[in-house]
């Protein structure tokens, strides 16, 4: 199996990037030469006459890559900023996993992948695919991100079960704070440590505007660099 992880989330807006560029800068931090992929990705602006993503943007500098690795990093990039799937139809195309598993096989071995994914877990990518299915070809253990806000153990445990139903890996979780005036947060994580099988890796205080680096601090790599030894 490739040593990597695949970054999931309980919904979209809950952090993933965030919680993709901190892992990257901790396994940087931690001696591991660290590759992201963002492998789909829609929702992009022209810059110096190309088309790019700044999610992939952010991963790309997180990582300590030039902005010529874009389309490595999203190697299917759509321009609008809504449900894969729509944005695909939209632009009179077709989307299909063959790029993605090549652009993963050109990555050295030797290299952590850390893969962002799309949206939520079960995200529409055509027609009998959707991100589930993503995250199976990649066969890389999960990280969830669960944004801390009313609704988030629904959303937690509804994505943990269709992980485990996927009859993929889950390596641990990162609570991430996106809703400041958010009523007992800490009865909120404190339910989920109970109710998940897989470890609390790191807890993200909100912060404005949020700093991936500084977080980075907060996670311990040791135990995902070990399961994937």
């Amino acid at each position: 199996m490739r040593r990597g992880l695949f970054v999931t989330g309980t919904d979209t807006g809950v952090g993933k990037t965030l919680a993709t560029s901190a892992l990257l800068h901790a396994l940087r931090a931690a001696g591991e030469a660290a590759q992201p992929m963002k492998p789909i990705a829609a929702g992009a602006e022209r810059r110096d006459g190309h088309w790019v993503n700044e999610d992939s943007v952010a991963l790309a500098q997180a990582a300590g890559f030039g902005l010529d690795s874009l389309e490595e990093i999203t190697p299917i990039l759509l321009r609008e900023p809504m449900s894969p799937n729509i944005a695909a139809d939209r632009e009179g195309r077709r989307i299909a996993l063959d790029a993605v598993i090549e652009g993963l096989a050109r990555v050295p071995r030797e290299r952590f992948v850390v893969v962002e994914g799309v949206g939520g877990f079960m995200v529409p990518l055509g027609e009998g695919l959707d991100t589930v299915h993503l995250a199976q070809a990649m066969a890389l253990p999960l990280v969830m991100v669960v944004g801390l806000r009313l609704g988030c153990l629904n959303h937690a445990l509804l994505t943990a079960h269709a992980i485990d139903a996927a009859r993929l890996p889950l390596a641990g979780w990162i609570a991430n704070a996106i809703d400041p005036d958010m009523l007992v947060p800490d009865e909120n994580v404190e339910t989920l440590r109970t109710r998940l099988k897989a470890p609390l890796l790191a807890r993200f205080p909100w912060q404005a505007p949020p700093d991936a680096r500084a977080l980075a601090a907060l996670i311990d790599v040791q135990p995902l660099v070990g399961t994937n030894a």
